[in-house]
């Protein structure tokens, strides 16, 4: 009624009655006898049967002025229409063919109903092509739930994927998990044959968004991943909006870009508004590493500026200078430039040309602006680049080896790495790592705050892991 701006009075389908018949011709015949009765309502008949849905969905749908005045709306329709109209095409076609139930392909057909109604409210198409290629297309385990019924997932599904599986309010209000009677953590990779018990809190208000973000391991499945979305898309637009400015501006501070929100809007063509955008990011549409992705992927802004006494880092291939490749170049020790960020090149005296960060102070305070010359990112290869980053976190024994155990995983080489320990118990990790590209370092940036007693990650451009490496004092 709010939707469509109606009245109670217009409201038809209050009452519904529903009429089976056998063939085609007695939908027909039936809605000759009901208009002859009762006087239909003009603009409320419907007929499906000639022209069926793209479900392949039939019936004859009319509404009428019933007994005593009373609006009633009236579905004629054939048993075989019936029957795909309850159970779907699928389901139709095993009963035709007379087969035996089977609880499996029940169980599938069910899922199949259940992706299709969420293809409807799927906005991207793109989201439902993911949907197919994690839910469908990649091999299966099979666990079970405390009452002995058997839940198919993708090989590496975590508890927060088997919630949602279950039931959307059950993975909204999960706070826990046990697998075969073991507590375990919700990014927990299930295995096949495990019974998991899903722990759930009434007075917990929604999922976090810390589930949505892909290097943290929560949520696997396309599936899981949306209802999470649409939780947060029911919340105050305001509220989203809020949430994701300060998604925003905390990624750009990790990563030491200067962007603005509008130029990262135009990397991101679907969202006409910058508000639409923001909102996208605060309920999870958009995640930090996908901005740091698309920033990787535009025409390289970043400056790189030439600093003596340090050991000029490796020289990637694909640097352009004023449209030509080829020429000497060499990537600034003091901003380490790395691939997506926005760069320019200063023109030396017997070095060729030494690139920096847009944004760094040797740039911006030369005496001779007049050599700096337009550099950009060239396209393939996969050159890494060093690139300074700061984790501050609380001293504990281990706290090292988890770090470079993380860094290991993620196949990152470290070449320096230097530890401050301050007298309220915290402690300063200096890393200098070789990276791909912008995507890289925010995923392993995002995957170094997880790790336990670390409470900040941020990229370092202001050179101190440069001296370091040099052996000189910061």
């Amino acid at each position: 009624m709010r939707q469509k701006n109606r009245s109670f009075d217009e409201i038809y389908d209050v009452i519904g009655i529903r009429i089976i018949v056998n063939e085609t011709n007695d939908c027909y015949g039936a809605l000759g006898v009901i208009h002859s009765m009762w006087h239909p309502i003009p603009g409320e008949f419907d007929d499906y049967v000639a022209t069926p849905k793209e479900s392949m969905y039939q019936s004859l749908h009319t509404a009428v002025i019933g007994p005593e005045g009373h609006a009633l709306e009236i579905q004629i329709r054939t048993r075989e229409m019936h029957q795909i109209a309850e159970y779907g095409v699928a389901a139709h076609w095993r009963y035709k063919e007379g087969g035996k139930s089977s609880p499996r392909v029940e169980a599938k057909v069910a899922w199949l109903r259940q992706l299709m109604d969420w293809r409807d409210e799927v906005a991207d198409a793109e989201e439902f092509v993911e949907s197919l290629k994690s839910d469908v297309f990649q091999e299966m385990i099979y666990v079970f739930t405390p009452a002995g019924d058997i839940i198919e997932l993708p090989a590496g599904a975590t508890p927060v994927d088997f919630a949602y599986r279950i039931h959307t309010e059950v993975g909204n209000q999960c706070v826990g998990a046990k697998v075969n009677d073991q507590l375990v953590q919700l990014n927990t990779k299930l295995q096949n044959g495990q019974v998991v018990k899903i722990l759930t809190s009434k007075t917990k208000v929604g999922p976090s968004r810390d589930w949505l973000q892909a290097s943290s391991g929560y949520v696997t499945t396309a599936s899981a991943r949306e209802k999470i979305r649409q939780w947060f898309r029911r919340q105050e637009r305001d509220v989203n909006i809020a949430q994701g400015r300060e998604i925003l501006e905390r990624e750009l501070r990790r990563l030491s870009i200067e962007v603005k929100p509008e130029d990262i809007l135009q990397q991101f063509p679907r969202y006409g508004k910058l508000d639409d955008l923001l909102a996208a990011i605060g309920y999870g549409g958009v995640s930090p590493q996908q901005i740091a992705s698309r920033l990787g992927e535009t025409e390289t802004r970043d400056v790189l500026s030439a600093t003596p006494n340090l050991v000029a880092p490796r020289t990637p291939a694909r640097l352009q200078v004023m449209g030509v490749g080829d020429l000497l170049t060499n990537l600034a020790q003091c901003c380490t430039p790395v691939n997506g960020d926005e760069i320019i090149g200063y023109v030396t005296r017997g070095r060729g040309i030494t690139v920096h960060r847009a944004d760094c102070p040797n740039v911006q305070n030369l005496p001779d602006p007049e050599r700096l010359v337009p550099v950009e990112w060239g396209d393939g290869g996969q050159d890494t680049f060093p690139v300074a980053i700061t984790v501050y976190a609380w001293d504990r024994v281990g706290l090292l080896k988890d770090v470079s155990t993380l860094l290991a995983d993620e196949k990152v080489n470290i070449l320096s790495v230097l530890t401050n320990t301050h007298d309220d118990r915290t402690v300063t990790l200096l890393l200098t790592l070789e990276v791909v590209g912008v995507g890289q370092l925010s995923r392993i940036l995002h995957r170094l705050e997880e790790v336990q007693d670390v409470y900040e990650v941020r990229r370092d451009t202001t050179g101190t892991a440069a001296q370091v490496r040099s052996g000189l004092k910061p």
